[in-house]
């Protein structure tokens, strides 16, 4: 009889994964959303494409690199935290081994391992890499896989890019009429597909997360539209 299989991913595989999604997702929802409000706001101010386009790719750019540098410093910040807790933890397990291996084994034993067993795995995760020990029952820290900067600052980057491609596009290939209507249809139609998938990959509940992406895009371009619209009829 074979056993029953579990689908469900499990600790770091999970950690990992989730980080990259966060960094993925958050950056195409902010490139689609963001410049999708931008361009449907211009149209209905104006019915240039010249203007759409300039528009479109100004926020492209500036989205793109706004959200690479804020990804980078935020990143650079929790890597600097994590460098200086490894260094702190580094220089204890030198100055004092045994209230180390005490703290380690109260940790085990606080996890549901008994006093004897929990001395015991102390005393072997300590010879086998007491720094790397510490730092995942401790501090919640993988020393092999510290987070990157730069990964995520292109991860952000190269994902805001993808996303504020498609209500760019959408905006400046259809003939005047159907502008406004091919980019809304496409990008309340893509927030819906990255909502759903970014629920999948995580476990969680896809009809929430499409919902949320799709309420929050529509009132973007809703309120932009209105304000473009306003702006025109003025003469602004």
């Amino acid at each position: 009889m074979t056993e029953p299989t579990h689908d469900e991913a499990h600790g770091g595989a999970l950690g990992s994964r989730l980080n990259w999604l966060r960094a993925a997702v958050l950056g195409a929802n902010d490139g689609i959303v963001s410049t999708a409000g931008l361009v449907v706001g211009v149209a209905g101010a104006t019915g240039s494409r010249a203007a759409l386009l300039t528009a479109g790719l100004a926020g492209l750019l500036a989205g793109s690199m706004s959200m690479a540098a804020g990804e980078y410093v935020s990143v650079s910040t929790q890597r600097d935290s994590e460098m200086a807790a490894l260094a702190l933890e580094k220089r204890e397990l030198r100055e004092q081994p045994e209230a180390e291996l005490r703290e380690l084994t109260g940790m085990l034993e606080a996890r549901g391992l008994s006093r004897d067993v929990a001395r015991e795995a102390a005393e072997q995760l300590t010879a086998r890499d007491a720094l790397k020990a510490h730092a995942r029952v401790e501090l919640g820290i993988d020393p092999d896989e510290l987070t990157n900067p730069w990964t995520a600052a292109w991860a952000s980057f190269l994902s805001f890019t993808a996303g504020a491609l498609l209500p760019l596009l959408a905006i400046v290939l259809p003939p005047a009429g159907r502008r406004l209507m091919v980019t809304v249809v496409s990008v309340l139609a893509t927030l819906a597909l990255t909502g759903w998938a970014s629920a999948r990959l995580g476990a969680a509940e896809p009809k929430r997360a499409v919902l949320r992406n799709v309420a929050g895009g529509a009132l973007a371009m809703g309120v932009t539209y209105a304000a473009g619209s306003l702006l025109g009829a003025a003469g602004v």
